[in-house]
């Protein structure tokens, strides 16, 4: 089995379908406020405002990648800024740095602390990110459990008509007690499974189509809530990634959840690490 896209998985550190009724017309006249329009609007405004608002969330985190008969399971900590890094610390017999992945807007990095290899690129050189669509600011969202806009930060109430016309492209679709928020832009289908009564989105799915190659598809679902800064935090994230290839799935479960901001959020390469490619790394981590 190859180990390629393994790897391509733990660059995100890192979905079901759920298929609502979409726009395929671009918003380009003024949006009339139409009953439908308002209770979109009152919706989407309650999952967006039960976005974090501090700055840092640090943890403990156990994470584990399974694929076929494989499977790898460690400790660590997760580390993250907004709009800045985000950092996934992975730890070999609970006590050594086993390995790093940490994510910027410009790089992933991706570090073998045991054998001393790293691989850094930005991230549009990363075929799997640029041929599905994902950037820093979508796994970013996806991390913090809030509803985005792809390339933008955050789904932003910059002024009134601007998120007005920015809500017009979404989708909503009632489903028992969950509301379904869609949206589709190019290649991209971007669906939520947000909670009727609370608003708090229990799971995201990002699918990529190509008529060519194959559909890929991520789904994040998010349980065990904690309140955090009086507002709900997902402590477990179950995660899988489907490729015409094959299925990887992801574990990653929080523990000690803070607000730490004494950390450096840059990694320093030491120049006795040497620089290798994505298999050759993966072979590590899954060695492990």
């Amino acid at each position: 089995m190859k180990t390629t896209s393994i790897l391509k998985i733990a660059v995100l550190a890192l979905p079901l379908v759920f298929t609502a009724c979409k726009s395929h017309k671009k918003v380009t006249e003024p949006v009339v406020m139409t009953p439908e329009l308002i209770a979109k609007q009152d919706f989407i405004n309650s999952v967006r405002e039960n976005a974090q608002a501090m700055k840092f969330i640090t943890s403990k985190v156990k994470f584990s990648v399974e694929t076929g008969q494989q499977k790898i399971t460690l400790t660590g900590d997760l580390k993250m800024k907004r709009d800045d890094v985000i950092r996934l610390q992975l730890m070999a017999f609970g006590f050594v740095e086993a390995g790093r992945i940490e994510m910027t807007k410009d790089y992933v990095l991706i570090m073998d602390r045991i054998n001393k290899q790293y691989l850094k690129a930005p991230w549009m050189s990363v075929d799997f990110l640029r041929n599905s669509g994902l950037n820093f600011q979508v796994i970013q969202a996806l991390f913090w459990n809030e509803l985005f806009r792809p390339n933008q930060t955050a789904l932003a109430k910059t002024n009134e008509k601007q998120f007005v016309d920015s809500i017009a492209n979404y989708t909503l679709l009632d489903s028992g007690d969950d509301m379904i928020i869609g949206l589709e832009e190019g290649k991209m289908e971007y669906s939520w499974l947000a909670s009727h009564s609370s608003a708090i989105i229990r799971m995201a799915n990002i699918l990529y189509k190509d008529r060519f190659h194959g559909n890929t598809q991520l789904n994040w679902d998010y349980d065990d809530f904690t309140k955090l800064n009086k507002k709900a935090f997902p402590q477990k994230s179950a995660i899988t990634l489907t490729t015409p290839e094959k299925e990887v799935k992801l574990g990653m479960t929080l523990k000690y959840i803070k607000h730490e901001a004494e950390w450096e959020p840059r990694t320093e390469i030491s120049n006795k690490y040497r620089e290798v490619t994505v298999d050759e790394i993966l072979r590590r981590f899954m060695s492990l």
